[in-house]
């Protein structure tokens, strides 16, 4: 599996509309850091995976 994932694939991932991740992005303070690699947006997969983290653990739930 590759270390980058194309927004549709964090879309699906994280069950996220990709609508919602170009307004994050658009935000700027929101959603998974992200990167322009040519004309398109990718991600890394240890930044989804961090920001993923950073949201459970800001919920306040413990396991």
């Amino acid at each position: 599996m590759s270390d980058l994932l194309t927004e549709a694939e964090v879309s699906e991932w994280t069950r996220t509309p990709v609508g919602t991740l170009r307004y994050w992005r658009h935000v700027g303070d929101k959603g998974p850091r992200w990167f322009k690699l040519g004309r398109r947006v990718v991600y890394k997969r240890e930044d989804v995976t961090g920001w993923l983290d950073a949201q459970y653990a800001s919920a306040g739930r413990s396991a």
